[in-house]
Formats: C-alpha cells, sequence, structure tokens
C-alpha cells in the first residue's frame, strides 16, 4: 500500500516537473522569438544559390529603384504572406489603410508564399515566417523588417522615417 501510494506521487512530480517543462519551453519560444526568426532566415539566406541572388536583385532593382526608374514612389512595402494565415489575413487591413494614408508614397506589394512566382524573393530576402513586412527606400535597400501583426500606426512610423530622411 505505501508503495502504491509512492509511486502515484512520483507521477504526480513527473507530470507536474513535464508541465513546468513544457511551461518553460513556450516562455522561451515567445522571448526568444524574434532571434529564433533571424537565425532562420539567416539558414535561408545561406542556402540561397548565386542565380537566385542574381535574377532577385535584378527584379527588385529594376521594379523598385525609384531612383532610376524615376517614380514618384519612396518606399516599398512587400508583405510576404499566404491565404490562409489569420495574422496575414489581419494584415490585410492595415495594408489597406497604409494605402489610403500614403496613395503615391508607398508602393505595396502583397507577396503569397505559397505561389512558385513569389519562392525566389523569399529566398532572397530569408522570409522564415509569415507575415514578414519589409520596406526599402528608394534605392531598393531594405530598411526594416518586421515579423508577424504590425499595426498602422507602427508602420506608419518606420516609413515617416524614412520618407522624412
Amino acid at each position: 500500500m505505501k508503495k502504491q501510494k509512492l509511486s502515484i506521487k512520483a507521477k504526480h512530480v513527473i507530470n507536474l516537473i513535464a508541465l513546468l517543462l513544457i511551461i518553460l519551453f513556450f516562455i522561451f519560444l515567445i522571448t526568444f522569438k524574434e532571434k529564433l526568426n533571424n537565425v532562420a532566415s539567416k539558414v535561408i539566406l545561406s542556402q540561397v544559390n548565386v542565380e537566385i541572388i542574381n535574377s532577385a536583385s535584378t527584379y527588385v532593382d529594376s521594379l523598385f529603384n525609384y531612383q532610376k526608374n524615376n517614380s514618384d514612389f519612396h518606399v516599398t512595402l512587400l508583405e510576404f504572406g499566404s491565404t490562409g494565415c489569420v495574422a496575414c489575413k489581419r494584415m490585410e487591413t492595415v495594408l489597406e489603410e497604409i494605402n489610403e494614408k500614403y496613395p503615391t508614397t508607398v508602393n505595396i506589394i502583397s507577396l503569397n508564399v505559397t505561389l512558385p512566382e513569389n519562392q525566389n524573393l523569399m529566398k532572397y530576402f530569408g522570409i522564415a515566417a509569415i507575415p514578414t513586412q519589409v520596406l526599402l527606400d528608394k534605392r531598393a535597400e531594405e530598411f526594416f523588417r518586421h515579423t508577424g501583426f504590425y499595426t498602422t500606426k507602427n508602420l506608419s512610423n518606420q516609413i515617416n522615417k524614412i520618407i522624412e530622411k
């Protein structure tokens, strides 16, 4: 009888320890989400071959280098997402608000990462999670990146920083 009570207590202790480890694991993931995403992005970038880098670089430069192509846009907002992503759907409203606020200043490009034609750009920018917003300046150089939902106010603040330069 005493062994059975001890065994039940041991099981409860083991279950409690397992639960605490799971909670600590999730706290770790939440705390270091940005760093983990950066590491994953670097891994993706390290695996991109020269052909993809050259073709994507040429593509980005030809479309989004507004100094070369004499466009009135000052900023490009690349939104990497997909149709089945809840946070990506929430970002659609933010993109509409940004488009209303900066119709001639910000060029918004939504890229569905599940489509084959967007895979090279996804690799070129090292997109590891969605939604990811990448802001390019007038010379098509990245100046800001965020992964996850981002409010209109926060995105506007980032856009204003580059516009005011």
